[in-house]
Protein backbone atom coordinates (compact mmCIF):
# COMPACT_ATOMS: atom_id res chain seq x y z
CA UNK A 1 0.00 0.00 0.00
CA UNK A 2 1.16 3.45 -0.86
CA UNK A 3 -0.22 6.36 1.05
CA UNK A 4 2.61 8.82 0.43
CA UNK A 5 5.55 8.39 -2.19
CA UNK A 6 9.01 9.02 -0.46
CA UNK A 7 11.71 11.89 -2.19
CA UNK A 8 13.70 11.05 -4.77
CA UNK A 9 13.92 11.28 -8.72
CA UNK A 10 12.85 14.35 -10.66
CA UNK A 11 11.22 16.93 -8.75
CA UNK A 12 8.26 19.66 -9.03
CA UNK A 13 8.70 23.58 -9.19
CA UNK A 14 8.61 23.58 -5.68
CA UNK A 15 10.96 20.21 -4.72
CA UNK A 16 7.84 17.97 -4.41
CA UNK A 17 8.01 14.96 -6.74
CA UNK A 18 6.60 15.21 -10.28
CA UNK A 19 3.28 13.21 -11.37
CA UNK A 20 5.43 10.68 -13.46
CA UNK A 21 7.81 10.47 -11.20
CA UNK A 22 5.30 9.65 -8.48
CA UNK A 23 4.31 6.88 -10.74
CA UNK A 24 8.14 5.71 -11.49
CA UNK A 25 8.56 5.22 -7.78
CA UNK A 26 5.64 3.50 -7.08
CA UNK A 27 6.23 1.08 -9.88
CA UNK A 28 9.56 0.61 -8.83
CA UNK A 29 8.35 -0.50 -5.34
CA UNK A 30 6.50 -3.21 -7.16
CA UNK A 31 9.83 -4.68 -8.52
CA UNK A 32 9.72 -7.60 -10.70
CA UNK A 33 6.15 -8.57 -9.14
CA UNK A 34 4.10 -6.66 -11.34
CA UNK A 35 1.01 -7.13 -10.01
CA UNK A 36 -1.87 -7.93 -12.60
CA UNK A 37 -4.80 -6.58 -10.38
CA UNK A 38 -4.41 -2.82 -8.44
CA UNK A 39 -6.65 -1.65 -6.44
CA UNK A 40 -6.72 2.47 -6.26
CA UNK A 41 -9.03 4.47 -3.82
CA UNK A 42 -9.27 8.07 -3.59
CA UNK A 43 -8.54 8.40 0.00
CA UNK A 44 -7.30 6.24 3.27
CA UNK A 45 -10.96 6.06 4.19
CA UNK A 46 -12.31 4.16 1.32
CA UNK A 47 -9.80 1.73 2.18
CA UNK A 48 -11.26 0.25 4.95
CA UNK A 49 -14.60 -1.39 2.55
CA UNK A 50 -11.68 -2.15 -0.15
CA UNK A 51 -9.78 -4.66 2.63
CA UNK A 52 -12.61 -7.19 1.63
CA UNK A 53 -11.53 -7.09 -2.08
CA UNK A 54 -7.66 -7.68 -1.00
CA UNK A 55 -8.77 -10.41 1.70
CA UNK A 56 -10.70 -12.35 -1.74
CA UNK A 57 -7.65 -11.67 -4.24
CA UNK A 58 -5.03 -13.15 -1.39
CA UNK A 59 -7.47 -16.19 -0.97
CA UNK A 60 -7.14 -16.91 -4.89
CA UNK A 61 -3.50 -16.60 -5.16
CA UNK A 62 -3.59 -12.73 -6.88
CA UNK A 63 -1.22 -10.19 -6.60
CA UNK A 64 -2.16 -6.97 -6.21
CA UNK A 65 -1.44 -3.95 -4.80
CA UNK A 66 -4.26 -1.65 -3.37
CA UNK A 67 -2.81 2.39 -3.96
CA UNK A 68 -4.27 5.61 -2.56
CA UNK A 69 -4.52 8.24 -5.39
CA UNK A 70 -2.87 11.39 -4.77
CA UNK A 71 -4.78 14.11 -7.19
CA UNK A 72 -6.18 13.27 -10.65
CA UNK A 73 -2.61 13.68 -12.78
CA UNK A 74 -1.34 11.10 -10.72
CA UNK A 75 -4.89 8.45 -11.67
CA UNK A 76 -3.99 9.88 -15.55
CA UNK A 77 -0.64 9.01 -15.81
CA UNK A 78 -1.22 5.43 -13.23
CA UNK A 79 -3.89 4.86 -15.63
CA UNK A 80 -1.64 5.67 -18.99
CA UNK A 81 0.90 3.33 -18.14
CA UNK A 82 -0.10 0.45 -16.53
CA UNK A 83 -0.53 -1.98 -19.57
CA UNK A 84 2.67 -1.32 -20.18
CA UNK A 85 3.61 -2.60 -16.60
CA UNK A 86 1.86 -5.79 -16.36
CA UNK A 87 -1.47 -4.49 -14.87
CA UNK A 88 -4.61 -6.37 -16.01
CA UNK A 89 -7.18 -5.03 -14.29
CA UNK A 90 -7.80 -1.78 -12.34
CA UNK A 91 -10.63 -1.96 -9.52
CA UNK A 92 -11.39 1.79 -8.72
CA UNK A 93 -13.31 2.71 -5.08
CA UNK A 94 -14.36 6.40 -4.23
CA UNK A 95 -17.23 7.82 -2.02
CA UNK A 96 -16.55 11.44 -2.24
CA UNK A 97 -14.51 11.82 -5.38
CA UNK A 98 -16.86 9.54 -7.23
CA UNK A 99 -15.14 10.44 -10.85
CA UNK A 100 -11.86 8.61 -10.32
CA UNK A 101 -12.86 5.24 -12.33
CA UNK A 102 -14.31 7.37 -14.98
CA UNK A 103 -10.89 9.36 -15.26
CA UNK A 104 -8.94 5.77 -14.96
CA UNK A 105 -11.07 4.29 -17.68
CA UNK A 106 -10.93 7.17 -19.67
CA UNK A 107 -6.69 6.77 -19.84
CA UNK A 108 -6.68 2.97 -19.97
CA UNK A 109 -7.37 0.29 -22.39
CA UNK A 110 -6.99 -2.25 -18.85
CA UNK A 111 -10.21 -3.57 -17.51
CA UNK A 112 -11.55 -1.02 -14.91
CA UNK A 113 -13.91 -2.32 -12.63
CA UNK A 114 -15.60 0.29 -10.03
CA UNK A 115 -17.02 0.40 -6.76
CA UNK A 116 -19.13 2.99 -5.57
CA UNK A 117 -18.84 3.40 -2.13
CA UNK A 118 -21.55 4.15 0.76
CA UNK A 119 -20.10 6.91 2.85
CA UNK A 120 -21.52 10.16 2.55
CA UNK A 121 -24.90 11.85 2.97
CA UNK A 122 -25.96 9.91 0.09
CA UNK A 123 -25.35 6.60 1.78
CA UNK A 124 -23.61 5.82 -2.35
CA UNK A 125 -25.84 6.86 -4.43
CA UNK A 126 -23.99 9.78 -5.94
CA UNK A 127 -20.62 6.99 -6.58
CA UNK A 128 -23.14 4.38 -7.60
CA UNK A 129 -24.79 6.93 -10.34
CA UNK A 130 -21.08 8.31 -11.50
CA UNK A 131 -19.71 4.74 -12.04
CA UNK A 132 -22.64 3.45 -13.69
CA UNK A 133 -23.11 6.51 -15.88
CA UNK A 134 -19.46 6.74 -17.43
CA UNK A 135 -18.45 8.36 -20.37
CA UNK A 136 -19.11 6.92 -23.59
CA UNK A 137 -15.83 5.42 -24.64
CA UNK A 138 -14.97 4.46 -20.99
CA UNK A 139 -16.47 1.47 -20.28
CA UNK A 140 -16.64 0.49 -16.30
CA UNK A 141 -17.74 -2.63 -15.36
CA UNK A 142 -20.03 -0.96 -12.41
CA UNK A 143 -20.44 -3.51 -9.02
CA UNK A 144 -23.02 -2.93 -6.38
CA UNK A 145 -22.60 -0.24 -3.27
CA UNK A 146 -19.65 -1.27 -1.32
CA UNK A 147 -19.33 -4.59 -3.45
CA UNK A 148 -15.46 -4.97 -2.99
CA UNK A 149 -15.49 -9.04 -2.99
CA UNK A 150 -17.75 -8.83 -6.10
CA UNK A 151 -15.04 -6.35 -7.68
CA UNK A 152 -12.27 -9.48 -6.41
CA UNK A 153 -14.06 -12.14 -7.80
CA UNK A 154 -14.81 -10.49 -11.51
CA UNK A 155 -11.04 -9.27 -11.66
CA UNK A 156 -10.53 -13.10 -10.84
CA UNK A 157 -12.81 -13.49 -14.04
CA UNK A 158 -11.56 -11.46 -16.34
CA UNK A 159 -7.86 -12.36 -15.56
CA UNK A 160 -9.67 -16.26 -16.57
CA UNK A 161 -10.83 -14.91 -19.49
CA UNK A 162 -7.19 -12.61 -21.00
CA UNK A 163 -4.23 -14.52 -22.56
CA UNK A 164 -1.42 -15.09 -20.92
CA UNK A 165 1.76 -14.05 -21.95
CA UNK A 166 3.67 -10.62 -22.37
CA UNK A 167 1.80 -7.61 -22.69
Amino acid sequence: MFDRLQPGGATGVEGELTVESQVEALFAEFGDEEPPVVILVASRADMEVMSEAEDELAQRGIDHHTIVVPNPQFAVHFAETAALRGVRVIICASSYNAPLTTLVALHTDVPVVGVPLSRGSLNGWDSLIATAQSTPGSPVACMAVDGARNAAIFATHVLNALPLGPR
